[in-house]
């Protein structure tokens, strides 16, 4: 079993913790709320430090989940970092869904101490970290992604090794990417059969099993239909998400027309009130006939 330091106990970290914590492993916790730690460690055992360097000391292996690249670069290269006192030959795992400038910077700072670096940023929502089925796309060496894996099996259903350092997020963003186009026609399906004035139940017994089935009309058509939207992955979490996409496109060259004009949507979601509202509250700035 590994002695483990985990960085971020929030809604997504604190269940991958959880499961590590169960798979009998030795967790060490840090999070800028000291009280979101310390309620962790009575729940689930462990140890609560008070810095990210003092967590990461003698630790086999670092675990991130932060919230944005400011967050992660304090707590692994701050004055109080991790990087400042994680033993060399030990595994860093970030899952902080970050730019890939930083998750590069960090591979290359890790490469430097003698660390294993892998930039992971999931997919699968707050349910699949609960249930221990996220995916993780990871960038990294391969050496690396492999000495992570036996970790990160502990909370995942997928883990695909992707690419070299920063190969892991901008996978995310494909992700991302594609999510934000899916949601925007599923969005418009649903207020075209409330238009027609079809029977909503129906209509998905319809389409659901065919060409326009997908994860987003499987699990978000019928509260979409209910207007219920406080649950999932947050409005404000998607617009930084999708900023980091049209940023990376912006240096590739890539042209993301839809992505912007999602994104643009969703600021006006934001301005509804509907800022930690799941993502399928896209539909509210569709009128309803």
């Amino acid at each position: 079993m590994a002695r483990i330091a985990f960085i971020g106990i929030g809604v997504m970290g604190g269940p991958m913790a959880r499961h590590l914590a169960a798979a009998g492993h030795e967790l060490t916790v840090y999070n800028r709320s000291p009280a979101k730690a310390d309620a962790w460690v009575a729940a689930h055992g462990g140890t609560v430090a008070d810095s990210p360097a003092a967590a990461a000391a003698d630790r086999d292996a670092v675990i991130t989940c932060v919230g944005n690249d400011d967050d992660l670069a304090d707590v692994t290269l701050g004055r109080q970092g991790a990087f400042r006192s994680m033993p060399r030959g030990a595994v860093f795992i970030d899952h902080t869904t970050v730019s890939a400038r930083i998750a590069r910077q960090l591979g290359v700072e890790g490469k430097s101490l003698g660390l294993h670096c892998v930039d992971a940023p999931v997919t699968g929502g707050q349910a699949g970290a609960e249930q221990g089925t996220l995916s993780i796309m990871c960038g990294g060496p391969a050496e690396a992604v492999d000495a992570a894996r036996p970790l990160m099996q502990a909370y995942a259903g997928r883990i695909t090794h992707v690419g070299p350092a920063g190969a892991g997020q901008t996978t995310k963003m494909v992700n991302q990417i594609a999510i934000a186009g899916t949601l925007q026609g599923l969005a418009e399906a649903l207020r075209f059969a409330q238009a027609a004035e079809l029977d909503l139940d129906r209509v998905f017994d319809a389409v659901s099993g065919g060409a326009a089935a997908s994860w987003q009309m499987l699990n978000r058509w019928h509260s979409m239909a209910r207007d219920e939207f406080d649950f999932g992955f947050a409005v404000d979490w998607m617009r930084k998400d999708l900023a980091l996409a049209l940023d990376e496109a912006r240096t590739n060259g890539a042209t993301l027309p839809v992505a912007a004009l999602v994104d643009q949507f969703y600021a006006e979601v934001q301005a509804l009130g509907g800022q930690r509202q799941d993502t399928s509250a896209l539909v509210r700035r569709l009128p309803r006939c």
